[in-house]
């Protein structure tokens, strides 16, 4: 008797659990095509020749949107023909990578090494030193841009040497995001350090031959999150640039693909647009597919306490 309402209740926990892992799963597949919706829309609308259409799919399928987006050219209303077109997109694109692939380089470097040094050594002022960076990183950066803005201009790192300007405004207070780094340093036993002093290594030796090793996850993950800021950033670029389209980034630059005067005189700048969108999205798409693991590790690994 007993062990058939064991049986019993078992089943019925069974099926509690069938039914609460196909619910779960149904809302998980609602979330991701809402998720998917936005960028599966996109590519159908790069894809598009002709601006008037109002469903989804596109009536005739073509890629000139991408080659006109990198040629500079697009169709013009009143002249009835392709002509030069007032974007500048390949020199947004490749400013754009080229200060991003600066900041992620410096700001690795900057990231990894004040990390390690708050973990490993132990200096007066360094508890208040974390606090105070952590303070500091709570304000908006925002709020001293028009400060930032000024002093760049009386040095000259605006317009054309905006790159310059760019890259050293997003590295300058690279040091201040130490916390998840050394989060990680902080899951890395301080006897290996031991071990190594023991045989004879000095602190660089340690830090190049054992912690680096290591912290391939968290080096990963500084690296995504370091690429991903300049990349996509609009507010201090569309400061820098000064209205003038040659010096926008991407992101600056997009958003003006989308303004009235562009809209009305040309046809497919709304296509070109969305062209734009999917080719700034592949380099991470394709860094976060491929490194999906170390960046997952890297995050979890320096969630702690420090």
């Amino acid at each position: 008797m007993a062990t058939g309402s064991k049986q019993k209740k078992m089943r019925s926990m069974k099926a509690v659990r069938r039914t609460t892992n196909a619910v779960i799963y149904v809302i998980l597949i609602a979330i991701s095509i809402i998720w998917l919706f936005p960028f599966v829309y996109l590519v159908l609308q790069s894809l598009r020749l002709n601006a008037g259409q109002t469903h989804l799919l596109p009536d005739v399928w073509t890629f000139d949107n991408y080659i006109n987006l990198f040629r500079g050219q697009m169709y013009h209303f009143a002249s009835k023909a392709y002509v030069k077109s007032p974007f500048f997109f390949f020199d947004w694109y490749w400013k754009t990578l080229v200060i991003a692939i600066a900041v992620t380089i410096i700001q690795t470097v900057i990231v990894v090494a004040t990390s390690y040094a708050l973990s490993r050594m132990r200096f007066k002022m360094r508890k208040p030193l974390m606090n105070l960076m952590l303070i500091l990183g709570m304000f908006p950066g925002f709020m001293s841009m028009t400060a930032i803005y000024f002093l760049l201009q009386l040095v000259g790192l605006t317009q054309d040497m905006g790159m310059v300007g760019l890259i050293l405004v997003y590295t300058a207070s690279s040091g201040m995001g130490y916390y998840i780094c050394k989060g990680f340093f902080d899951t890395i036993p301080k006897s290996l350090d031991e071990a190594a002093r023991i045989d004879g290594a000095n602190r660089q030796m340690i830090f190049f031959k054992i912690i680096l090793p290591l912290s391939k996850p968290i080096i990963i993950y500084t690296v995504l999150t370091a690429f991903m800021g300049p990349w996509g950033e609009y507010m201090f670029a569309s400061l820098i640039a000064m209205g003038k389209t040659q010096y926008w980034n991407v992101a600056v630059g997009m958003k003006n693909m989308l303004t009235r005067e562009y809209l009305g005189g040309y046809r497919d700048t709304f296509q070109q647009f969305c062209a734009a969108g999917v080719v700034v999205s592949l380099p991470i798409t394709i860094l976060f597919f491929i490194l999906q693991r170390y960046y997952v590790e890297g995050v979890t690994g320096g969630a702690v306490k420090g």
